[in-house]
């Protein structure tokens, strides 16, 4: 079985893992970038790989929390957000099937300023810190893809705060749905209007109104905390160019050829 995540280049495919040991429903490489990875370093950490149950609201690390495993979401949506002293919080990027939550593990940290925390259920993989540093000290292909995606999270951690600054509630409400969806296999999403206030760092009300318009125009359907998306197309003719930049970046950096 082959398939793409939306907006992703050809070199970004998973396949089922036939005869594997592991539930046929779930498998590593339903995350695109251990899908990515050669034969011989996939084979190397693959039974390494722990499949994690990914609950909404559980948090996998806190700011200043010592990072212990490198997370691979494969059908989970984590967000990560930085909390302020008073308690207020706003969401800086999210991470789903396309990349990794705890990139300070390998980049020389082992801890780091903000929080992540699942922003809608599923699984996902993780690999323990020293499996996780060994292998990328060897520097080959799963140091190359992580650096990749590193650089595309940076790209949409400044895309976020650039978002955050100029642009309208309602377009920042369309392209934090586009960026939910892509990472999902369908087009419902399962998100209250409060938690989706406090990814945004913006009143409920505010959400309340934005989405309202939304549903008016038919782009969406809202519904006891579950979204559907009814018009993508109208959905990315309204959005700013912050989507589009953040999806770009992403398929530049990861459609080339799979680093050997």
């Amino acid at each position: 079985m082959v398939a793409n995540w939306r907006g992703v280049g050809p070199a970004i495919r998973f396949w089922s893992d036939e005869g594997s040991a592991m539930p046929a429903a779930h498998f590593p490489k339903q995350n695109h970038l251990l899908a990515a990875l050669p034969n011989e370093s996939y084979a190397r950490l693959q039974k390494s790989f722990e499949l994690v149950a990914m609950p909404l609201g559980w948090v996998l690390y806190e700011s200043g929390g010592k990072l212990t495993h490198l997370y691979f979401p494969s059908s989970s949506i984590v967000s990560l957000l930085y909390v302020t002293t008073d308690g207020a919080s706003s969401e800086i990027a999210i991470t789903g099937n396309e990349g990794l939550v705890g990139v300070s593990l390998f980049m020389g940290g082992a801890t780091t300023t903000n929080r992540a925390v699942v922003q809608s259920a599923g699984h996902g993989y993780r690999l323990n810190e020293e499996i996780a540093r060994r292998e990328f000290g060897l520097g080959g292909a799963f140091q190359k893809l992580l650096l990749r995606y590193t650089q595309s999270l940076l790209t949409q951690i400044g895309q976020t705060s650039v978002c955050n600054r100029h642009h309208s509630l309602d377009q920042q409400l369309c392209r934090w749905l586009l960026l939910s969806i892509d990472r999902l296999r369908g087009n419902d999403l399962i998100m209250t209007q409060e938690l989706i206030a406090n990814m945004l760092g913006v009143r409920r009300e505010g959400v309340t109104a934005a989405a309202g318009k939304l549903q008016t125009a038919g782009l969406i359907r809202y519904s006891r905390g579950r979204i559907t998306l009814l018009d993508r197309s109208a959905l990315e003719a309204r959005v700013c160019e912050c989507y589009e930049v953040v999806k770009q970046e992403f398929e530049r950096l990861m459609s080339s050829r799979t680093p050997a």
